[in-house]
């Protein structure tokens, strides 16, 4: 008997959820579970069984770049096979990100991330909130965190990311008003891109005094 997939995970108990069934129909690299269950109405009456299929990837970090004595930011772009099976560009504008180990720690995940990312050592990490990316069908969430550093002169600052796992990853440094100005045009049209600065914008008055001291 194969062992189970480490991230096909069994539901967790819910008093209005039943499950009747999972099983693991596709056991790759992020396995997909179906599910059979009910769940209790809004209106207290029982519903009827559902199948859904699960998509289980885990947990995630991203994190947002900034020098505040500069007020800049560092995003990434990156190929993306997902954005152009959806009619998106493919090089998609991002913030930093990646999956947890098994019991890492998401401050470390972020530090990691960043440093095979693009290059940069922070010395302050801040939490942005946590969501869940595509709740109709993933479990995926991520983490967002604002990450203190200093940044070069240059626009453009090389190419990094991993060889082994073919990452080609290019870093870009912008002003903070630049950055924003692309999310509200729509340029930066990922999820954890678009709330990490969206987070950001919200605390960077009251963050700028605070970390320039």
């Amino acid at each position: 008997m194969n062992a189970r997939h480490p991230k096909a995970k069994p539901i967790p108990a819910h008093r209005d959820v039943t499950v009747l069934s999972e099983e693991v129909v596709w056991d790759g690299r992020f396995p997909v579970q179906r599910i059979r269950f009910r769940k209790r109405r809004f209106d207290g009456g029982e519903g009827g069984v559902q199948t859904w299929e699960l998509l289980r990837r885990g947990a995630a970090v991203a994190v947002l770049p900034w020098d505040p004595w500069s007020d800049r930011v560092a995003l990434i772009e990156q190929f993306r096979l997902p954005a152009l099976a959806a009619g998106l560009p493919p090089v998609m504008v991002e913030c930093p990100a990646g999956l947890l180990e098994d019991g890492e720690d998401p401050v470390e995940a972020v530090r990691r991330e960043l440093h095979e990312e693009t290059g940069l050592e922070p010395d302050r990490v801040v939490p942005l909130g946590r969501y869940i990316l595509t709740q109709g069908g993933c479990d995926e969430t991520i983490s967002l965190f604002l990450a203190r550093v200093r940044l070069p002169e240059t626009g453009v600052v090389g190419h990094h990311g991993l060889e082994h796992e073919h990452e080609d990853i290019r870093l870009s440094v912008l002003p903070v008003d630049e950055a924003l100005a692309m999310l509200d045009d729509n340029r930066i049209c990922n999820a954890t891109g678009a709330l990490c600065l969206s987070a950001f914008a919200r605390r960077r008055a009251a963050m700028l005094k605070d970390w320039t001291a």
